[in-house]
């Protein structure tokens, strides 16, 4: 049997080239040391925030571009309800000028009398509740834009192509002609201006050889 030396106790084996501080456990660390990884959690954040602020840019601008456009759409359907409102309009009071046109002379020959008289008279008021106005009148200068020209003559009495008889009035619905009105037009009688301009010459010349007008 060994003798057992007293005063030494036995201890565990150390690897060779250790300390024993080696040997004991370390104490594990303690929470809320550790500053790099909060650091990152915060850029992680921040990134993805910043991702979510571009993501809600760009849906307000795509929203905001969808109403534009359904804004744009809802004008060009109401400008194009309206366009075939107004050539439905027109398509129908144009078929009706024939009509007005045989009022029109049956007035004239004091026609337009009892039953018959109303009923044109409801005609053409109806007519101008849709809007359409009659223009043309005898001693207007001819405008080739609103006036046709059937007839044509010469006037000493006048200093412009005028209008001298409506052989048809022209019709219109707001700034749009739909039949010009036919007229008989009359020109400046050849040589009349140059008459008028030549007297007026003469005239001019007789008053200065007499010292001019008689002052009253």
């Amino acid at each position: 049997m060994t003798e057992e030396t007293p005063g030494f106790e036995e201890k565990p084996d150390v690897p060779s080239g250790a300390t024993p501080d080696d040997a004991e456990p370390k104490d594990a660390p303690s929470e809320g040391a550790s500053p790099a990884g909060d650091g990152a959690a915060d850029a992680a954040l921040v990134a993805q925030l910043d991702q979510t602020r571009t993501a809600l840019g760009e849906r307000t601008a795509d929203l905001q571009r969808l109403q534009a456009e359904f804004q744009n759409y809802r004008r060009r359907v109401e400008r194009d309800r309206v366009a075939v409102k107004e050539i439905a309009i027109a398509n129908l009071l144009t078929e009706l000028l024939p009509v007005l046109d045989d009022i029109g002379r049956a007035r004239e020959h004091g026609e337009l009398v009892g039953g018959f008289k109303s009923v044109a008279e409801s005609l053409e008021t109806v007519a101008a509740k849709m809007g359409l106005m009659q223009f043309g009148k005898e001693g207007e200068p001819f405008d080739p834009t609103v006036h046709e020209a059937l007839m044509h003559s010469y006037a000493p009495d006048v200093t412009e192509t005028t209008c001298v008889a409506i052989l048809q009035p022209g019709y219109r619905i707001g700034e749009r002609t739909i039949r010009p009105a036919r007229v008989a037009v009359a020109e400046p009688q050849p040589g009349a201006q140059t008459v008028k301009a030549e007297d007026a010459e003469e005239s001019a010349a007789d008053d200065k050889e007499n010292g001019g007008p008689e002052e009253g």
